[in-house]
């Protein structure tokens, strides 16, 4: 592509900033690479310590991806069929260099991965696998990557398969338990599994509770995200017990995992916060483990997560568009794509500020999907 094509895909891609910004070079030093899927290509930015963002060179990237993950070396990106690997260059630009069909693994040849996820060395990479097994039950399927070349080899899948393993994982700190919760047909789930040292996942029984719900409701939750070391925090919905219509604004819980893997919690209807996001679509912890950011149909929310300890308030809205997914990067920015506005959001954000980054928002065609590779 010469430089006067990629000078013309960036201002159709970016059409409201400013073509001094667009033409600028990346940033020497970049705090984070960030991608941005939508439709068949992978958009990629060089993020400034301000936050501001650059497209890279070559930017965007034939890719179709639905799902994304990153591990410092590579970008995985997958279809719903196939798992793609990518290199990444010295400057953010990706080479497709590997492909591997994760469908016919599943047991049904039916399905396809839906959200992919790394272990915290980047060793194994993960898929939420729809319809897996008899093409009725959802599993999670492992991958070793090769360091060296990229290339995915499979290792396996979950020996158990449900309904309701339709959401990712979250890998707590030691890097030995995975979770997630979810509410398939108004039954509550927070289910776990052991990962081994060969990345396999083996599930742990176990049956947490549900914080105590206020009279005639009960929890439904959804989703988790893990700080640094052995906390999670999972959004929960209080639901009437008898028109199962939510009472009450999503609610925000938190769990500490045990030596065997079991989760306890102290949060109740009285401890934990409420949400102005409305209907949760995505909670993301900082690096640090200090603020979780939660959004939904509503916007985007930013909370002090405190370990075992409650949840607590700390943003308003930080924009009312419908936010789809976000990431951090390790130089407190968060990063955030609405498909239906048609933006990805840039905030700096710390545990005593925050402001929207330079040029935040920006106008990008329909996101589907987000992931960062922090540098610092």
């Amino acid at each position: 592509m010469t430089q006067y094509k990629k000078l013309l895909a960036a201002i159709v891609l970016f059409p409201a900033v400013a073509s001094a910004q667009i033409a600028a070079a990346p940033p020497v030093n970049p705090v984070a690479f960030l991608y941005v899927s939508s439709g068949k290509n992978i958009s990629a930015f060089a993020a400034a310590s301000s936050g501001a963002l650059t497209p890279v060179p070559g930017s965007p990237f034939d890719g179709d991806a639905l799902s994304m993950a990153v591990n410092g070396k590579y970008l995985f990106a997958t279809d719903d069929v196939s798992i793609y690997s990518y290199s990444i260059a010295f400057n953010g630009s990706l080479q497709q260099i590997s492909t591997v069909n994760a469908q016919q693994y599943n047991g049904a040849n039916c399905g396809g991965p839906v959200a992919l996820f790394l272990d915290h060395s980047g060793s194994t990479l993960y898929d939420e696998d729809a319809y897996g097994n008899i093409c009725a039950n959802n599993t999670y399927q492992f991958f070793n990557v090769d360091n060296d070349t990229g290339a995915l080899n499979y290792a396996g899948m979950t020996s158990v398969a449900s309904e309701e393993f339709w959401v990712p994982l979250s890998i707590v700190g030691n890097n030995l338990f995975a979770y997630s919760a979810d509410c398939y047909h108004f039954e509550a789930s927070l289910f776990g599994f052991r990962r081994n040292s060969n990345g396999t996942l083996a599930a742990l029984n176990i049956n947490p509770p549900m914080p105590p719900p206020p009279p005639q409701d009960f929890y439904c939750p959804y989703l988790s995200a893990e700080d640094p070391t052995d906390h999670l925090a999972v959004s929960v919905q209080a639901l009437n017990d008898q028109s199962w219509q939510p009472d009450g604004p999503p609610q925000l819980a938190t769990y500490t995992a045990g030596d065997d893997g079991n989760l306890t919690t102290t949060s109740t209807n009285e401890n934990m916060p409420t949400t102005a996001v409305e209907n949760v679509t995505d909670i993301w912890m900082s690096p640090s483990g200090l603020l979780l950011a939660v959004g939904g149909t509503a916007g985007l929310q930013v909370f002090h997560f405190n370990g075992a300890d409650p949840i607590t308030p700390y943003t308003g809205l930080l924009t009312t568009d419908p936010i789809n997914q976000f990431f951090w990067d390790n130089a407190n920015h968060l990063y955030a794509i609405s498909n239906s506005a048609g933006k990805l959001y840039v905030f700096t954000v710390t545990p005593q500020s925050v402001s929207a980054a330079p040029g935040s928002p920006y106008p990008i065609s329909s996101p589907q999907n987000i992931i960062v590779l922090p540098k610092t």
